[in-house]
């Protein structure tokens, strides 16, 4: 019955389910290793993937040709996906600091309304992990890989109310 009900929808809609997740490409790195000949070309690519509905991931892709970095990006990126804790306005739920090597972003909650207040590289990791409103400061380095690996150090360490409460023994009315 399944395979009948396959058979009636069109091939986009396939597509569709199959693919819910939406990626961007961060920044794509080119290293070079010097051999007799000359040089030898490889790149990387930063990749975050996400549904926009509170599921993210972060993925690091390292290839002789760009797409194929990328292709590799977008699959650890899947493969490292987690859920984010939201707000019923599509914030956070509290102020978190995240950390990774030099790097510290702090989030705090904002209004409806106020948007993704946040730099270059770590705005597409919040808006694929469907945060709407929200501010952010980085201090420390900002490279790129740290910056979005404390941002997803951050999102990890979110937690609601009810998970808090339940954490400390205490229940609420």
């Amino acid at each position: 019955m399944a395979m009948q009900r396959r058979r009636q929808r069109g091939p986009a809609q396939d597509v569709a389910e199959e693919q819910p997740y939406e990626d961007s490409v961060i920044q794509i790195y080119r290293s070079a290793k010097v051999v007799r000949g000359g040089r030898r070309f490889g790149f990387e690519a930063l990749v975050v993937v996400g549904d926009r509905n509170g599921q993210v991931g972060l993925g690091y892709g390292k290839a002789n040709e760009v797409p194929l970095a990328v292709e590799k990006g977008i699959a650890e990126a899947r493969k490292t996906m987690f859920p984010v804790k939201l707000f019923e306005s599509r914030t956070i739920p509290h102020s978190v600091i995240g950390r990774c090597g030099a790097s510290k972003v702090v989030m705090v909650p904002a209004s409806a309304g106020t948007g993704v207040i946040a730099g270059k590289k770590l705005s597409p990791l919040l808006e694929l992990a469907g945060i709407n409103d929200v501010l952010t400061k980085a201090y420390g380095s900002t490279a790129p890989k740290n910056l979005l690996k404390a941002g997803v150090d951050a999102l990890q360490k979110l937690r609601t109310a009810e998970e808090i409460n339940k954490l400390r023994g205490v229940q609420v009315g």
